[in-house]
């Protein structure tokens, strides 16, 4: 399929990620989930790439799943398939992307459009965006890492409360009980975003993705395997260009130039 269900580009370091079928709200097919896939993959390999931006065009963030692209399947279709193939490796790649993932909720996140935004690694959402579930209305399990992301996020009292009832969540509260990093006023959010992004581009990139990936490791290890992680890492960190630069401006007393290596 040639339509452009996701577009990218890339600005100062910037790769902005457009999920792009706004009069679907967002919702995924099978083409527009390999053309984020796609997008994720050239943020890995790209070395002008510094951080990422992902949002939605429209009024809405993402919907999740079109439901009539699987029922048209037939009643064989088996729906672990479609989380396997689409999703799955959008949150493996957003989740393993040694590069900070800034996501910026437009509007309505449901579903995996939801837990989608819960994988990236500083969450936006304007004012007027709500997050929900959507899973139990027709008897499925949050997936997209849902079951994995909410509890850690939440508790498991609040993620129970966001799936087992349906319950639609504001920005304003999602910033509240630590669901996301901020909410921002209608009309700014794009705005603010670019002016995260913008910094952590700037920064030393290189230790945030060894950051990240004691990250996702601290969700498995027990203390002791954590703490010779750290230690391995900052061995890593500390042969890094951007530490000599750190350490060199600081002693020179100017910015410092980092270059993400």
């Amino acid at each position: 399929m040639s339509e452009k269900l996701v577009t990218s580009s890339v600005d100062n370091g910037i790769l902005t990620i457009t999920l792009n079928r706004p009069d679907k709200l967002n919702s995924f097919i099978e083409p527009m989930a390999k053309q984020l896939q796609e997008a994720l993959a050239d943020a890995k390999t790209n070395d002008d790439v510094r951080c990422v931006l992902l949002t939605g065009k429209g009024n809405a963030f993402s919907a999740g799943q079109d439901l009539p692209e699987v029922v048209d399947k037939g009643d064989d279709y088996e729906l672990g398939e479609t989380v396997r193939k689409s999703y799955n490796p959008v949150i493996k790649a957003i989740r393993h992307l040694e590069k900070p993932v800034v996501c910026a909720v437009n509007g309505t996140a449901a579903g995996a459009g939801a837990n989608l935004a819960l994988a990236c690694d500083i969450v936006l959402a304007s004012e007027e965006a709500v997050f929900v579930q959507s899973f139990s209305k027709i008897g499925l399990i949050p997936d997209s890492g849902g079951t994995f992301f909410l509890p850690r996020l939440v508790g498991l009292q609040r993620a129970n409360a966001m799936y087992l009832l349906d319950e639609k969540v504001s920005a304003e509260k999602a910033e509240e009980i630590g669901l996301i990093y901020k909410a921002v006023e209608d009309g700014f959010l794009i705005a603010e975003a670019n002016s995260i992004t913008q910094k952590l581009a700037k920064m030393p990139t290189k230790g945030f993705g060894l950051y990240k990936r004691a990250i996702n490791q601290s969700l498995s290890n027990n203390l002791d395997e954590h703490l010779e992680l750290e230690a391995d890492l900052q061995t890593e960190a500390g042969n890094t260009h951007d530490y000599h630069e750190g350490v060199q401006s600081f002693l020179e007393k100017r910015k410092p130039e980092f270059k993400g290596k």
